[in-house]
């Protein structure tokens, strides 16, 4: 178990030495070392798949930045690939399944997973991270929420209108919830077998919770959400992130999580007046002014942490991931700064 370090401490909303700050997608393909890494596995699930891997990986940004947390390296797909669903990764394209769920009679076929053997090397490359790190700073562990990772299941892959699982959502919504169910059955084993790992803090992505109606995300994305949370022994902290979520603010608050992420579409102001003291907020930086020039950058930093001035309560993090082209000494200049212009 991680000691009680700054980013534990504003999880919890204890004071702070400092903001902490950790980046989505801060081990990836902007790094050289990882694109070095890339090159000579046969995919990107081989990496995922060998923990030797998925641990060195996890491991490289910290080697550059000083990082207030790590993630391990991962992806939200790996309980569908567990399932037999034939995940694959195309260039250009993003994740594909060979078997998507079409009907209630494919979700009737889906089993209870056994994590420590179906995904074992998740937990092998946890274990690896988390003695690396020696409980000098926290480990994240985390998953896809059961509403976004059904997305994919449905769709069998990306989607930009998500006209099957909607489709599903109101013509059969009795079948949608049940493959939620088996999903959050899923996550929560999942997840439980992360901590038992080596994971100090658990954070759920709900990429596509923001594309449903209101009463809608509530029924089939958030309801699913606390329920998992519901399971997460206590005294792990939880983040839970949905992208475009900023309209859900108050029921999200009330989920039993720690912390909310935000996007960077989401007014942090707002957010703060709204979740009062019931959990800490994490965010919200659009991540594209990594591009603009170091001085913008850091007009942008300080609008974020003046928001909270020495208020508790407040992890710095971008709205959303890294990108591939973004320059390392970008990420180095903006972690610099959220320590330098948070010191109490």
């Amino acid at each position: 178990m991680v000691a009680n370090t700054r980013f534990i401490q504003a999880l919890k909303r204890e004071p702070v030495d400092r903001t902490p700050v950790w980046l989505m997608r801060q081990a990836g393909r902007y790094l050289p070392e990882y694109r070095k890494i890339r090159a000579k596995s046969q995919n990107f699930m081989t990496m995922c798949k060998t923990p030797e891997l998925a641990a060195e990986v996890t491991l490289q940004p910290l080697a550059r930045f000083n990082l207030d947390a790590a993630i391990i390296f991962s992806d939200i797909l790996t309980i569908p690939d567990a399932l037999g669903l034939g995940l694959d990764f195309i260039q250009g394209e993003g994740p594909k399944f060979a078997k998507p769920i079409t009907n209630i009679a494919a979700i009737n076929k889906l089993r209870i997973l056994e994590p420590e053997q179906d995904l074992n090397y998740v937990m092998d490359a946890i274990k690896i991270v988390s003695k690396e790190l020696a409980g000098e700073i926290p480990l994240i562990g985390f998953a896809g929420s059961p509403w976004t990772v059904a997305t994919y299941m449905v769709e069998g892959g990306s989607s930009k209108n998500f006209s099957k699982i909607k489709s599903m959502l109101y013509a059969e919504p009795d079948a949608l919830h049940k493959l939620l169910d088996i999903l959050a059955k899923n996550t929560i084993n999942y997840l439980q077998a992360q901590i038992i790992a080596g994971a100090d803090v658990i954070m759920l992505f709900d990429t596509w919770g923001g594309v449903l109606s209101h009463n809608a995300y509530l029924e089939f994305s958030l309801r699913y959400m606390q329920q998992i949370i519901a399971s997460i022994p206590s005294g792990t902290p939880s983040i839970l992130f949905t992208k475009n979520g900023g309209k859900y603010l108050t029921e999200i608050a009330a989920s039993g999580c720690y912390a909310i992420g935000l996007d960077w579409t989401a007014d942090l102001q707002t957010a703060k007046s709204i979740v009062g003291d019931k959990v800490a907020l994490q965010g919200n930086l659009d991540p594209c002014i990594l591009y603009a020039p170091d001085v913008v950058m850091r007009q942008e930093v300080a609008k974020i942490l003046n928001i909270f001035g020495n208020d508790s309560g407040h992890i710095f993090n971008l709205g959303h991931g890294m990108h591939p082209d973004m320059d390392p000494a970008k990420v180095e200049f903006l972690v610099n700064t959220v320590h330098e212009l948070s010191g109490r």
